[in-house]
């Protein structure tokens, strides 16, 4: 057991260059080698949380066990090291102030004047020492959002140059900057990097590794230049260049001994190599895949590609598994209609219907809904896809003419789809849904017990409506089952309809429960059938 070591992973240039799949590939070679290792991120944006920003400015929001909503790195966190992630790996601006001023209210800082230095800095190293303290890890990761140079990031950036000098041998820096290939010239261009790295060495941080993100390998010439104007060790400057999967890029960082390197700056003595089989026997299924199986996903934002992140993954681990490359087609619901779903559903192998909120685009998943049940098509119906399973049913099936949800029309006269008990008389959006993981009893004869093998399982949740359980008996007697439910709540969290290939709806979110090592029974199972059914579909 060694003492707690804290890695301080930055960016710089632009957004989006990928420090969290660097950060969490980093986490998975430390893994490899036998330590115990977390990542947390910290987002400078002043929300409490993500749970209330839209698709459009945020992507996905991610759902950890403890009911937190939080960034979509901590999905990638979790697919990559198999591990769960709770409230304290995901802080963001909103939340240090709040805690801070929530103090000062109370009294707790005695009358002084409360600044950012030291009161907020002083809350954002409480915070990343969190975990440290608890003695279970030998490396947190931390993940600084933003770009180094932000206004919004440099509480965060001041709070790591104090944690350096307390920390010691204990703390080390990587920052991710960007390396740009300009066409024109017909040449890479160290200088953004350069004055990224100016900035943060302005801010008091000099980083120890430095990740270049580029488009293709670079020369050993500019990695020399960019160790040179950096004041970085020449075999320290890591290139992180693009690659068919982000599953191999822990295995383009082990080939540059980057956890080698963190070990030896850090002072760690570790023997062990590398255990990453079950890795590459996964990439391996991938690239040696000749076949494919060809999903729909039918939803409001597919043409935002962080949106349903976690389904995508969780797809793509299940096809490989099976051995299938996995040709996803997006459909955007709004676009749907009677005439034209024929067109765009005949070809597929398999059908997953997202989540979501709201009123747009929920007439184009009924439509397909009630096409892939007719056509008999393995369906996977996630949350509000599960609604509509629900609702499509109701019209299509039992003649409830005009069913809904409440959410979509308060003025139904059929709410098989009606508000939570407890969600009510709630005022307050934020952090306010039935968040988290909670227990589902299966029925034993049912088509998700058989996926699961088991009777009780564990998945997470994000809403506030629900199947109404005054039409469970009216449903059941025509054919759609309840086939999962919450032992102390009776709510009804699967549905499923037994005659058909495979058609079923989850009110839990199965996504954020797979990762690269563990992928959830459920898409395994629904791939598994959209495999069988694009068999059968081409043999006849």
């Amino acid at each position: 057991m060694i003492e707690t070591k804290y890695i301080f992973v930055t960016g710089g240039v632009v957004s989006s260059l990928g420090k969290g799949i660097v950060a969490a590939s980093l986490g998975k070679l430390l893994q490899a080698r036998g330590f115990r290792v977390t990542i947390q991120k910290f987002d400078p944006y002043i929300n409490i949380d993500p749970g209330t920003l839209n698709p459009y400015e945020h992507g996905e929001c991610y759902v950890t066990i403890d009911g937190h909503e939080t960034d979509l790195d901590l999905g990638h966190y979790e697919r990559f090291l198999n591990i769960t992630t709770t409230k304290v790996n995901n802080i963001t601006t909103g939340r240090i102030y709040q805690n801070v001023i929530d103090r000062e209210r109370k009294g707790d800082f005695l009358g002084k004047t409360v600044q950012v230095v030291p009161h907020i800095t002083d809350e954002i190293k409480r915070n990343i020492r969190v975990l440290g303290n608890t003695g279970e890890y030998d490396f947190i990761i931390t993940e600084i959002g933003g770009t180094v140079g932000d206004i919004e990031s440099l509480p965060y950036i001041e709070s790591v140059r104090q944690l350096r000098w307390e920390l010691g041998k204990n703390c080390l820096c990587v920052h991710l900057t960007y390396v740009p290939y300009i066409s024109a010239a017909k040449e890479v261009k160290t200088k953004p990097t350069q004055h990224s790295v100016k900035t943060l060495q302005e801010q008091g941080i000099q980083p120890n590794i430095l990740v270049l993100r580029t488009e293709e390998k670079l020369s050993e010439n500019i990695c020399h230049k960019v160790a040179l104007f950096c004041n970085v060790d020449e075999d320290a400057v890591i290139q992180s260049y693009d690659v068919p999967s982000i599953y191999e890029v822990p295995l383009v960082l082990a080939q540059q001994k980057m956890d080698e390197i963190v070990l030896q700056k850090m002072g760690v003595t570790n023997e062990s190599k590398l255990k990453l089989d079950r890795w590459k026997d996964f990439l391996n299924n991938m690239k040696t895949a000749e076949k494919t199986v060809t999903i729909g996903l039918v939803g409001k934002y597919v043409e935002l590609p962080d949106a349903y992140k976690s389904i995508t993954e969780s797809l793509l681990q299940a096809a490989t598994y099976h051995h299938r490359k996995l040709n996803l087609e997006l459909i955007h619901s709004e676009k749907i209609t009677e005439n034209n779903v024929e067109e765009l559903l005949c070809g597929l192998d398999g059908i997953l219907v997202a989540p979501g909120f709201g009123q747009r685009g929920i007439e184009g998943k009924f439509i397909a809904l009630k096409y892939a049940r007719e056509h008999n098509k393995p369906t996977f119906g996630v949350c509000l896809g599960m609604q509509c399973m629900v609702i499509e049913f109701a019209r299509n099936v039992l003649g409830l003419k005009d069913a809904n949800s409440t959410e979509m029309d308060l003025s139904t006269p059929y709410k098989v789809i009606d508000l939570m008990e407890e969600q009510k008389n709630l005022t307050v959006m934020g952090g306010s849904m039935r968040l988290g993981a909670y227990v589902c009893r299966l029925e034993k004869d049912s088509m998700a017990y058989k996926a699961y093998n088991n009777e009780l399982i564990l998945e997470r949740h994000r809403h506030r409506y629900e199947f109404n359980n005054k039409f469970k008996a009216q449903f059941e007697a025509n054919g759609m089952k309840c086939a999962g439910i919450n032992p102390e709540t009776g709510l009804v969290e699967v549905v499923e309809i037994p005659s058909l290939k495979w058609y079923i709806g989850t009110q839990y979110h199965p996504e954020y429960n797979s990762t690269v090592l563990n992928p959830n029974p459920l898409f395994m199972s629904f791939i598994g059938a959209a495999i069988e059914n694009g068999e059968l579909r081409i043999k006849n």
